[in-house]
């Protein structure tokens, strides 16, 4: 059975824990990274099935990343997460490829998990 491949690219070690925690109870492979530039670097030894992606890390922040990766326009979604919850931020996250985009104070790990099978079903090619 296929199993999906989400990588986490998030600088707080609790959130990160509980992200990976939470996702390889449901059966996803887990890869994290704590910034942008580690994130980057993973994608190029290994596309995801799909990015969570913060946007204020260390080194390359998320912002830095989609610049990056918006050249290749990746075949996989990804979800912005963020502190920021002006529109200004999230226009700018979704210009630059994000396919949704959460608030962490607004959030719920059942709304995060909703949107990463939503948008893994949309994508479903294997």
């Amino acid at each position: 059975m296929w199993r999906a491949n989400i990588l986490i690219a998030e600088d707080d070690t609790t959130l990160r824990n509980i992200y990976e925690k939470k996702f390889t109870l449901n059966g996803y492979d887990i890869r994290t990274v704590t910034n942008g530039e580690e994130a980057i670097a993973e994608i190029e030894k290994q596309e995801p099935d799909l990015l969570i992606l913060d946007i204020n890390m260390p080194i390359m922040d998320g912002f830095g990343v989609l610049e990056k990766l918006k050249g290749s326009n990746p075949p996989y979604p990804v979800i912005m997460l963020t502190n920021f919850a002006d529109e200004e931020t999230k226009k700018r996250g979704m210009e630059l490829g994000a396919d949704a985009y959460f608030v962490k104070s607004e959030m719920t790990m059942k709304t995060l998990m909703q949107m990463v099978k939503t948008l893994l079903k949309a994508g479903e090619h294997f």
